[in-house]
């Protein structure tokens, strides 16, 4: 497999200035200035490869964005090695530029009183794409994100799921092969980020497209990534599957049942911990290598009609890892 994207002992450090309060601090600092090194990213080494999409992890202030800042050129590293696409990212060469596009959900890149189309065209000029590629571009990026309705009206009067899926329009209308998507569903409602989550997975079908991507919403990793990048306090802390980061942290899982007559917790009580219970249904909680055997003792001595098992909710596992610090580089 290609490797897209290669991330090399990589580092960014910020001085920042610590001032004391009050108007004595302000005039202390006139004179004589305090500052703390920030590690925003420390020692971060991965490699991604063509067509990939990997997820990237971790608590607000981590570091994801700065390195994703880093790795589109906007920021020059304190040390290491960063290429993506074959190129240095921070000499910002166009032909990099080219190739690559950063959304930041919380960042406006459309112009606020004019159409979305109106965008798309300063975009094209600015990334000289021909006229037939542009028509190509707008029709398959209309289909996939049904902009039709919508291209024609002023960004101010967008809702935030349709002024989204403007964003997303503009950014690869150059039709990228790297995309660093940071909080690209932030604020949208369940329905709208599904239909983004669909249109990424699309667009990485159709054109290979490698992807990193930040989200809290877990439902997005879950549905894009089987590979993710956990950070933590500048560090990454872990590199792999996200079904092998569930089993690691996680060792239980949840046996839902339902049953043909009632039953009491105290029947229940000796195959696990009761998480709940509701006469016909209930959620056993038991460690993860027992699952198999206690799921056949109840088909066994319980009148069950339905069995389901389940891994816990991967949000409460990614909150665990950073609570009780579960992972260690």
């Amino acid at each position: 497999m290609k490797i897209q994207i290669s991330v090399k002992s990589l580092s960014k450090f910020y001085e920042v200035h610590q001032k004391e309060p009050g108007f004595v601090g302000s005039l202390r600092a006139f004179f004589t200035r305090k500052y703390e090194t920030v590690r925003a990213v420390e020692d971060v080494s991965f490699e991604i490869g063509e067509g990939e999409i990997v997820g990237f992890l971790g608590p607000n202030g981590a570091g994801k964005t700065t390195a994703l800042k880093v790795l589109s050129g906007l920021l020059f590293p304190t040390s290491g090695e960063v290429s993506v696409c074959g190129f240095r990212s921070f000499d910002r060469k166009p032909e990099f530029l080219r190739q690559i596009t950063l959304v930041m959900g919380q960042k406006n890149q459309l112009i606020w009183d004019l159409p979305a189309s109106e965008t798309f065209l300063v975009n094209r000029a600015v990334y000289e794409i021909s006229q037939s590629d542009y028509v190509d571009c707008m029709k398959e990026l209309t289909d996939l994100l049904d902009l039709g309705p919508i291209l024609n009206k002023q960004v101010r009067k967008l809702s935030l799921g349709e002024r989204m899926k403007c964003e997303i329009a503009a950014a690869l209308l150059h039709r990228p092969k790297v995309l660093f998507l940071d909080e690209p569903t932030i604020g949208l409602d369940v329905t709208m980020q599904a239909r983004v989550r669909e249109f990424l997975i699309e667009y990485n079908r159709r054109h290979g497209a490698t992807i990193l991507l930040t989200s809290h919403y877990m439902a997005d990793v879950v549905a894009l990534c089987r590979r993710v990048l956990v950070i933590d306090h500048g560090r990454l802390v872990y590199d792999g599957e996200l079904e092998s980061l569930v089993e690691r942290v996680s060792p239980v899982k949840y046996i839902r049942l339902v049953t043909q007559h009632p039953i009491a917790a105290e029947q229940l009580s000796g195959f696990g911990e009761v998480r709940s219970i509701d006469a016909f249904k209930a959620t056993l909680v038991v460690p993860r290598e027992r699952t198999s055997a206690v799921a056949a003792r109840l088909f066994q001595l319980l009148p069950i009609e339905d069995i389901t098992i389940e891994d816990p909710e991967v949000e409460d596992i990614i909150g665990r890892i950073f609570t009780e610090k579960l992972l260690s580089k």
